[in-house]
């Protein structure tokens, strides 16, 4: 049986965890760190303490009315990506511990898209740039 990291715990919360396929569990937001339990298999099981938090990203829809899913960037291990039956009490939650600057949005699809147009065009004209000046 795995221990949890927290002595105590502030949301226990039911969730999906996006690590491969979809696993369903128990989100537990407590003291010492964030943690995630699947429901069938005990060996599945995610514990980030809050030291190794370095950011929190929200996808937010429709103005704040929804966010489907959050993840959570580590500082070693990548990008942990969740949802959970009521986001906003996960994301309160975990603003109890983490930094509310780090708790930040996700870009948009046409922010994405405009971010790789610019940098498709700025390859294109850097080699352009080479080719004429060779």
């Amino acid at each position: 049986m795995v221990e949890s990291i927290n002595s105590r715990v502030n949301l226990a919360i039911e969730a999906t965890s996006y690590l491969g396929l979809g696993d369903y569990g128990k989100i537990m937001v407590g003291d010492k760190g964030f943690e995630f339990y699947n429901d069938r298999d005990i060996n599945k099981f995610i514990q980030i303490p809050w030291e190794e938090v370095d950011l929190v990203i929200a996808s937010i829809m429709f103005k704040g009315k929804w966010i489907p899913r959050y993840a959570i960037q580590t500082k070693h291990n990548g990008m942990y990506k969740f949802s959970s039956r009521d986001p906003k009490k996960v994301l309160r939650a975990i603003r109890e511990y983490v930094e509310p600057d780090h708790i930040v949005r996700s870009l948009t699809f046409f922010q994405v898209l405009r971010r790789n147009l610019k940098w498709l065009f700025r390859t294109i004209k850097k080699k352009l740039s080479r080719k004429i000046n060779v």
